[in-house]
């Protein structure tokens, strides 16, 4: 069956109303979008974290460990994203490149560590070219480069999140790239 499509109240020749069969779904549809709209942006909670197999942290810090001349690391599946960032740290200090997948690891641990203590979505962290996570409490950016951005190499973030540099050593030698109000993380820092 053909339904023939009506013309607007307007007269306009391009605007067509919907047949009358389904003027109704229609109707409910435009009221929730017209109430929808009021409201575009709205908190659907915190993003959940995308947490790494530790089965890969495992096999990354047993290459690192290899790499640095040291047996495999025997001690349970939780400690081993601590043991990846201080098997990375030696390795920056011994004047190695650590192993990517180790340096990504250890990154990623610390930055979920942050994330799960300071929930939120006002400041973002990144650590180019592993992870970036968003937290901290307080108004939350929709679309483009948050307002509050804390940039920072993989080493400079290892050491400021175990407390070896700290967060004023760290923006006086220009090791951290922070802009906004709430760039600063100082009171959440050294994790462990």
């Amino acid at each position: 069956m053909i339904v023939p499509l009506a013309r607007c109240d307007c007269g306009h020749p391009s605007h067509v109303r919907s047949p009358p069969i389904i003027s109704r779904e229609i109707s409910t549809v435009r009221a929730f979008r017209v109430e929808g709209a009021a409201r575009r942006i709205r908190d659907n909670g915190p993003v959940p974290a995308r947490r790494l197999d530790p089965g890969k942290i495992r096999e990354a810090l047993d290459a690192q460990l290899a790499d640095l001349g040291r047996p495999p690391f025997d001690g349970p599946e939780s400690a081993a994203g601590n043991a990846c960032v201080l098997a990375v740290l030696d390795a920056y200090e011994a004047g190695l490149t650590p192993v990517r997948a180790a340096a990504r690891a250890a990154v990623r641990h610390l930055l979920e560590e942050l994330a799960a203590r300071a929930p939120g979505r006002s400041v973002e962290v990144r650590v180019p070219p592993y992870a970036a996570v968003q937290c901290v409490e307080g108004p939350r950016h929709t679309r483009g480069t948050p307002p509050n951005v804390i940039e920072t190499d993989p080493r400079t973030w290892l050491e400021l999140a175990t407390g070896r540099l700290s967060w004023a050593g760290a923006t006086g030698a220009g090791k951290i790239s922070a802009s906004g109000a709430r760039a600063d993380l100082s009171p959440l820092l050294p994790l462990w």
